[in-house]
């Protein structure tokens, strides 16, 4: 497995989750590394980029709520998640943007 995606689960609205995703070392050294999710009936969408050099992005609806970091020495990508909605929930994946790889899906579920 080239991505390991954990750190789903369930959490009431308000609350907070870090998802991870490992990867092989030769991935994510030369990747920008994203996470997506995706709710049934519709298209995987862009939450969070950041770049080799540690520039991010958000998609606007988790601006100043979702934070994504990599550790360079771990290979690993998180994706904290805070004062989470229950649109949030969905199926979280994560993804090597050069490389196109994906990680399995992790499920993040928001009680209301």
């Amino acid at each position: 497995v080239q991505l390991q995606a954990s750190g789903g689960g369930l959490v009431q609205a308000g609350g907070s989750l870090r998802l991870s995703c490992a990867a092989s070392v030769n991935i994510f050294s030369l990747n920008n590394m994203g996470w997506y999710r995706q709710t049934p009936g519709k298209q995987r969408e862009l939450v969070a980029l950041i770049t080799r050099g540690g520039t991010t992005s958000y998609d606007d609806s988790v601006k100043g709520r979702f934070t994504i970091s990599r550790d360079n020495a771990k290979s690993t990508v998180y994706l904290q998640m805070d004062s989470l909605k229950p649109e949030d929930t969905a199926l979280y994946f994560c993804n090597a943007v050069r490389d196109r790889l994906w990680g399995q899906g992790t499920l993040v579920t928001v009680s209301s």
